[in-house]
């Protein structure tokens, strides 16, 4: 008896301190369910603005001066784009520096103006991830890859902006820093960052821009149909299923997803030969992308290597007959490990037939 009232002195002793350890757990569930709550507001409001980002980019009218920077080099553009309601999209861009061209588009008709050679080349726009439109997927699939951080507002090109940073989840993938016109949405500014040290490797930002208002579309369409003088061309451009040439391509990188397959003619290095075929085929996470290119090997002094300029970097290896080059804004890691898992599977591999026999 004596044993259970000495028991029970020690259980009520030991009672306030128990009432603390428990009070001091609610709180830090509290907190943490606090914490998760703002979590997933900050996720669903990146989400939000990276789908806005998406949209003001095709159903705005806008046209300023925009400037990319990628280490020494620096380039101006004038960009006019028109969303009209029931005759979509029209647009002309402008290069500012450097040798003169001019790209007129409706939808995805796209005519390239090269003063210089009196070419117009005509084509079918393949892609919708150019600047200021940037995404190539819907927002909650860009979060998969990256983490988000709403930044305070600051103002671009004389704008009020919002900030989001996108920082990767894997060594795979740069981090981003983004601001979007506060009221609209459209991308002022973007620009790549190494994760390791925050070092821009490229931006691209409106120097000067007007959002909204009328915008007249009748001298991009008119300009479409001013091909009198020019030397017309017509790139062949064919969708091509690679993995019924023989290759196998199943990269093993978190966020990255096939998005087309193309091939087009390149020309000889060898005078008086037909164009080369060569295959392509464009992985993206939303944000960045990556191009897988096969062509027949030549004769001539190509060699297997690596490069880089700004957050852009090439990859170029040799598989039996063939060259691939891989081409990307990504690190280096990221198309070491991509072309690792690239094979090519002859008749023999793919049937499963031993062609020793």
């Amino acid at each position: 008896m004596q044993s259970v009232r000495l028991n029970k002195t020690r259980y009520w002793g030991r009672l306030p301190a128990l009432m603390l350890c428990a009070a001091a757990m609610l709180t830090v569930a509290q907190t943490s369910f606090a914490q998760g709550d703002g979590l997933t507001a900050q996720r669903k409001s990146a989400a939000a603005l990276l789908n806005l980002i998406h949209d003001a980019a095709q159903q705005q009218n806008y046209e300023g001066t925009f400037i990319y920077q990628r280490g020494a080099t620096v380039q101006s553009s004038r960009i006019t784009h028109v969303a009209t309601r029931g005759d979509g999209e029209y647009e002309s861009l402008e290069s500012l520096d450097g040798a003169p061209r001019r790209m007129l588009r409706h939808d995805d008709d796209m005519h390239t103006f090269i003063p210089e050679r009196h070419l117009l080349a005509v084509e079918h726009r393949q892609s919708k991830d150019s600047f200021p439109s940037l995404l190539s997927t819907s927002g909650d699939q860009v979060l998969s890859n990256y983490e988000p951080k709403m930044l305070s507002t600051d103002r671009v090109a004389g704008l009020d902006s919002q900030v989001l940073e996108l920082d990767p989840k894997d060594k795979y993938h740069f981090a981003y820093k983004l601001w979007a016109d506060a009221k609209t949405g459209l991308l002022l500014r973007a620009q790549t960052l190494n994760p390791d040290n925050g070092q821009v490797l490229e931006q691209l930002s409106f120097s000067q821009v007007k959002i909204g208002g009328p915008i007249d579309k009748v001298s991009i369409a008119n300009g479409m149909r001013s091909m009198s003088g020019w030397t017309v061309v017509r790139p062949p451009v064919q969708s091509v299923d690679m993995e019924s040439q023989g290759w196998k391509l199943a990269p093993n990188i978190h966020g990255f997803r096939m998005i087309r397959e193309l091939r087009r003619p390149m020309a000889s290095s060898q005078q008086g030969q037909p164009p080369i075929p060569v295959d392509q085929a464009v992985y993206s996470d939303g944000l960045a992308a990556i191009s897988v290119f096969v062509e027949p090997v030549e004769k001539n002094s190509r060699k297997e290597g690596a490069g880089s300029s700004g957050a852009t970097h090439v990859l170029v290896k040799r598989r039996g007959d063939f060259w691939i080059t891989l081409l990307g804004e990504v690190p280096q890691a990221t198309l070491q490990q991509f072309v690792s898992t690239i094979e090519y599977m002859t008749a023999c591999d793919a049937s499963r037939i031993d062609c020793r026999r």
